[in-house]
């Protein structure tokens, strides 16, 4: 049973290539950007956050933000520092496919999926609570 077994580099780049069966990319940068700035702004999350914070943690919201603001650019650096070592994908999954074996990625994938649920989730409640006011 092989489930630390590695996809090489080689092999990664081999699949980047466009051919008649993958999609393409249409994207460019912008266009991304506009997308990952629409879902976190425009999703109304930010409703339920400072509501809570207004309520219940007063001036320590600033120093909260901060902290935040500080794991946000860590994990950039280690997106930076994992695009410059697999420079083909911006994915969790195939940096720790490539790098730590096909059972760490098949839980990091499934993990994506639970993000994105409740984040999803959260999305549905910080706009519910608009329609509730009707």
């Amino acid at each position: 049973m092989k489930l630390f077994i590695k996809k090489p580099l080689a092999q990664l780049m081999a699949a980047s290539k466009e051919g008649e069966k993958t999609l393409k990319r249409t994207l460019g940068v912008g266009s991304l950007i506009a997308l990952g700035i629409g879902a976190i702004i425009g999703a109304g999350i930010f409703v339920r956050t400072a509501a809570a914070a207004g309520q219940h943690a007063g001036p320590a919201v600033t120093i909260s933000f901060l902290i935040a603001a500080a794991g946000c650019a860590l994990a950039g650096l280690c997106y930076a520092e994992f695009a410059s070592m697999i420079p083909i994908a911006g994915s969790a999954y195939t940096y720790s496919y490539a790098t730590m074996g096909e059972f760490i990625a098949w839980i990091i994938g499934w993990d994506l999926v639970l993000e994105y649920a409740l984040g999803a989730a959260t999305v549905a409640i910080g706009w519910s609570q608009y329609f509730n006011t009707f």
